[in-house]
């Protein structure tokens, strides 16, 4: 077995892209005080854009939930 063959891709499998779903009340957030989902988001998902917190790049979102489990106001669901 060379290392070529070591390396190869199974080529019949297809990749299933999960986007992810987050949601923001924005009404109820404090982003421009707070920022704790922007600071403990480990994949940079969320960031602040003006006093909203947006989402930034949803395919990078990994459902770990952080943000969610960190937000004082309970202003982040995510699907």
């Amino acid at each position: 077995m060379g290392l070529g063959s070591f390396f190869k891709r199974n080529k019949d499998k297809e990749e299933e892209i999960v986007e992810s779903h987050i949601d923001i009340n924005t009404d109820d957030c404090n982003g421009a005080d707070c920022e704790k989902c922007v600071i403990a988001c480990p994949n940079n998902v969320l960031i602040k854009e003006g006093e909203d917190t947006i989402v930034r790049s949803p395919l990078t979102c990994k459902h770990c939930k952080v943000c969610e489990a960190i937000c004082p106001n309970d202003c982040i669901l995510v699907n």
